[in-house]
C-alpha cells in the first residue's frame, strides 16, 4: 500500500512539472502585456525625458476678446488652435499656453493686467493682438502709439528678450458683423490702427500677420461671427490660426 502512495505521489510531481515547464515555453509575455497597458502617457514618446530631441514649448498669447475667444468654447479660440496646430506639425513636443487677456480691455488695461500677473520671461513664443477697444470707446489715437510700442517691448522681453520670438496680430473688423452692420467708419478707424501696428512691425522687424481681411467676409458667410452677432467664430479663428502658424514654425 505504500508503495502504490509514493507511485502516486511520483506520478503527481512529474504532472505538475510538466505542467510548470510548458507555461514556461508559452510564447505569450504578461509582462512585455502589462508594461503596454500601464502606458497611459499622452505624449507621443513616453521616453520624451530621455529623447535629446523633445522639446516643451511655452506659448503667451497677450490680448483682448479676440484672443481669449469671446462666444466660442476654449479650445476654440485661437491660441488654443494655434497650440494644436504647433503639437501636430512638431514631434515629440509638449506646450504649455498662458492666456493673459479679458473682453473689453484696452492697451491700458492690458499693460496692467501683465504688470499684475508678472509672467515668466522664457516664453518661446509670444502673440499680441490689442487695440479695438482703443477704438470702440473712442479712447485718443495717441494712446495707442504711445502704449503698443510698450506692450511690443514687454512681449519681447517676455519671449526669452529675443524679438524674433514675437508674433503681432492684426485687429479683426467688427463692421462686418451684424452688430457691426457694415459701418465703413469703423473699418476706417480699424484700418488706421492696423496701418500703425503693421509700419512698426515693418520698421523694428517684427512679425506681423494680417487677418483683418478674413473677418470683413463676415456679412456674407454667417459661419464667420460667433452667436453673439460681434466675435469671431471658431471657424474664423481656424483660418487665422493658417495665416499665423507658418510664421510661428520658423520661430520654432
Amino acid at each position: 500500500m505504500k508503495t502504490f502512495v509514493n507511485i502516486l505521489t511520483l506520478n503527481f510531481l512529474v504532472f505538475c512539472l510538466g505542467f510548470v515547464l510548458s507555461c514556461n515555453t508559452d510564447d505569450s509575455d504578461p509582462i512585455v502585456l502589462d508594461n503596454n497597458i500601464s502606458n497611459t502617457d499622452d505624449s507621443p514618446d513616453d521616453n520624451s525625458n530621455n529623447n535629446p530631441n523633445s522639446v516643451n514649448l511655452k506659448i503667451l498669447s497677450l490680448g483682448d476678446s479676440y484672443t481669449i475667444g469671446q462666444s466660442v468654447c476654449e479650445t476654440c479660440r485661437f491660441p488654443e488652435q494655434l497650440k494644436d496646430s504647433l503639437a501636430t506639425n512638431i514631434e515629440n513636443s509638449s506646450f504649455e499656453l498662458q492666456l493673459i487677456a479679458q473682453t473689453g480691455w484696452t492697451t491700458t488695461n492690458l499693460i496692467n493686467a501683465i504688470e499684475t500677473e508678472n509672467p515668466s520671461t522664457d516664453f518661446d513664443l509670444v502673440t499680441l493682438l490689442i487695440g479695438v477697444n482703443n477704438q470702440y470707446q473712442g479712447k485718443p489715437f495717441s494712446l495707442y502709439e504711445q502704449e503698443f510700442p510698450e506692450l511690443v517691448n514687454t512681449a519681447i522681453d517676455k519671449a526669452n528678450g529675443d524679438i524674433d520670438n514675437v508674433i503681432v496680430v492684426s485687429i479683426p473688423d467688427y463692421a462686418f458683423t451684424p452688430f457691426g452692420g457694415g459701418n465703413a467708419s469703423i473699418s476706417q478707424e480699424i484700418d488706421q490702427y492696423n496701418e500703425y501696428a503693421k509700419n512698426y512691425c515693418e520698421v523694428n522687424n517684427i512679425s506681423y500677420v494680417y487677418i483683418t481681411d478674413i473677418t470683413r467676409y463676415g456679412l456674407v458667410n454667417p459661419e464667420l461671427v460667433a452667436s453673439d452677432n460681434l466675435h469671431p467664430s471658431e471657424l474664423a479663428y481656424s483660418k487665422f490660426v493658417e495665416r499665423i502658424i507658418p510664421v510661428a514654425l520658423e520661430k520654432i
